[in-house]
């Protein structure tokens, strides 16, 4: 009856009771991934769309399929999502784009750069990996189409009834 039980409260409480020290230390950054043309790469997907992306330190410059986005992506608000990664990140009108989109439409494709773009930047400078997954730029949008059913008209709808 001598032993006196100990209450634990804490990790630390649980590392001094079994004799094992825990430190805490601060996993190391892992190194930009940076070509030999000074050009980070990633591949982004939305939908069916595949754009293969390369980041390079610029102007601010963003070429889609050999055309300026201004002529590829006319609506604004598809430029607007594309430039969102920068715009985080502060890093506006800092770096060139160079992409190649396939498959889709052009919101799946304008989805896709912007994904394409966020997995760049965290290669080009890994710190900014926690600003961009916060918002949500790094996970991939796995929302598709759903395929036709046998028996319907669509994925859901279903034949129109007839009373007579």
């Amino acid at each position: 009856m001598a032993e006196q039980e100990q209450t634990i409260s804490d990790l630390a409480d649980l590392g001094a009771a079994t004799g094992v020290q825990a430190t805490a230390e601060p996993a190391p950054m892992p190194e930009p991934q940076i070509d030999a043309q000074g050009r980070s790469y990633a591949t982004g997907k939305r939908k069916n769309a595949v754009a293969r992306v390369w980041i390079k330190r610029g102007s601010g410059k963003i070429i889609v399929n050999g055309r300026p986005q201004e002529t590829y992506f006319a609506r604004p608000v598809l430029r607007m999502l594309i430039n969102q990664p920068f715009s985080v990140t502060n890093r506006v009108n800092q770096f060139d784009i160079h992409c190649t989109v396939a498959g889709g439409g052009l919101s799946g494709q304008a989805g896709a750069v912007r994904h394409g773009i966020s997995k760049a930047l965290t290669l080009f400078e890994p710190e900014l990996r926690k600003s961009l997954k916060q918002v949500g730029f790094l996970t991939r949008d796995s929302r598709v189409v759903e395929r036709k059913k046998y028996g319907r008209h669509k994925a859901r709808r279903s034949h129109q009834f007839s009373k007579r």
